[in-house]
């Protein structure tokens, strides 16, 4: 009997140690539970700057996540029931903090408030698990304390108990925030299930070998030397890690041509760098195109536009002058808003995403007012997509040689909702990823 009751005793203290996890858990601690990240300066000083340089440090005070927040998902969430939790659920991911510590919506970044923390050192490193079996939706258990978990197992620090956690280790770690479902039951961000349907598994590549690469070095000013992971998280805030994520090659069906004369380019579009979709996570923001030229012997430029290939929604992926995202018209209270321009590129050039499609199957550019998805024209783990390019030699093109080529870009926020709302024009401007050529002779 005396087992059986310190057994249940124990089972108890666990379960009390778990905490609560999701929305479960707004309001069950405080910001006073949780460590300044200055706290860990001293002694993880490289780790610490690595952190400031990097999106988590800003998750709440940068200035896109600010504006969609309090312009767009507050004022949403006071007007309609269906997404009101998200005034509250933005922060379980960008000031995880602040949303287990019941402060809805917190104060804003000029305030200098500890929400502006952001995702932090003991934010991560008091986490001991996720409810249930798929991480999305910040459901993990955060337990904040003298003990700090991470990857290592045997760690001993004169400030606090260390403590071993495969967690740590492994990619479900990164799917609390990195998948979600928005109110409608949609998956609004799947990074990790991305990754979880590709080939990296299987090879034991995770999140964490991109984004937080392994170099020699030790984990605090007073540990031993050894294979430290590298706390940068970067990625698609990161011009370097953007760079050749797409290979590309291009070639074309005739070598030799005359004016008048019908020549088809084809460019193979290989996905070698990201273990999961390109573009990925708020993917309803971002937009990725190829934009394809020829230049002829006097230096005259000729657009030409993708063809098409007829699958369903591919109206989404080819550039045009339509206007989308009219429901933003709801939280700034502009009942007969008429929408933006849904991509500010060259007419008829290739775009690589999944429309996010509102209860009305509009386009929405508010991931938490997604009750369907459209046509995944995304590139996937080591997929290659091969586009064609069927061209007309006009008659007035200068004889000699005449060079194509194809230029790929991303923004991490279209141009036109960038320029309504106010936000810096950094998150709407185009990032080089790559480019490929190829040729043809032009004769009389």
């Amino acid at each position: 009997m005396y087992r059986i009751v310190l057994l249940a005793l124990l089972m108890l203290s666990s379960s009390m140690a778990q905490g609560k996890a999701g929305d479960a858990s707004y309001g069950t601690l405080s910001y006073d539970d949780f460590e300044r990240p200055m706290t860990c300066r001293p002694c993880h000083t490289n780790f610490y700057y690595q952190w400031d340089q990097s999106m988590m440090s800003i998750a709440y005070t940068h200035h896109w996540d600010e504006i969609e927040y309090f312009k767009l998902a507050v004022p949403h969430a006071d007007m309609e029931p269906e997404v009101a939790g998200v005034k509250a659920g933005c922060n379980g991911c960008h000031t995880p903090m602040a949303f287990r510590a019941g402060d809805t919506p917190p104060p804003r970044p000029e305030e200098n408030s500890r929400a502006n923390e952001s995702v932090f050192c003991d934010v991560c490193h008091t986490i001991t698990g996720f409810e249930g079996d798929v991480p999305f939706n910040f459901n993990f258990y955060s337990s904040p304390g003298r003990v700090k978990y991470g990857p290592k197992p045997n760690v001993n620090s004169p400030y606090h108990t260390s403590q071993y956690n495969e967690l740590f280790t492994q990619a479900e770690f990164c799917g609390g925030c990195h998948n979600e479902k928005s109110p409608y039951g949609i998956w609004v961000k799947s990074t990790h299930l991305e990754w979880l349907e590709g080939p990296y598994p299987a090879q034991n590549v995770t999140c964490q070998t991109c984004h937080m690469p392994k170099a020699e070095g030790v984990s605090a000013l007073m540990g031993k030397k050894g294979m430290v992971a590298q706390h940068l998280f970067h990625g698609a805030h990161d011009d370097g890690k953007l760079r050749s994520v797409i290979e590309m090659r291009m070639e074309p069906n005739a070598r030799e041509v005359e004016p008048g004369d019908r020549v088809t380019f084809s460019l193979q579009l290989f996905n070698a760098k990201t273990g999961h979709k390109f573009p990925t996570g708020s993917a309803e923001e971002r937009v990725v195109w190829v934009h394809v030229e020829a230049v002829d012997a006097d230096g005259k430029t000729y657009p030409i536009p993708v063809d098409k290939k007829g699958f369903e929604g591919e109206e989404y992926t080819i550039a045009s002058e339509v206007l989308a995202y009219q429901d933003m018209g709801i939280p700034l209270n502009e009942p007969d808003f008429k929408g933006v321009r849904r991509e500010m590129i060259p007419l008829g050039d290739r775009v690589y995403r999944m429309p996010y499609l509102n209860p009305d199957g509009e386009m929405t550019i508010m991931q938490w007012y997604t009750a369907d998805l459209g046509v995944d024209y995304r590139l996937g783990p080591r997929e290659t997509k091969v586009e064609t390019y069927t061209w007309q030699v006009p008659d007035e093109v200068a004889p000699g040689k005449l060079t194509v080529k194809a230029e790929m870009y991303y923004r991490k926020l279209p141009v036109a909702v960038a320029q309504y709302l106010g936000v810096p024009e950094e998150e709407s401007r185009a990032v080089f990823i790559n480019d490929a050529a190829t040729w043809i002779e032009i004769f009389d």
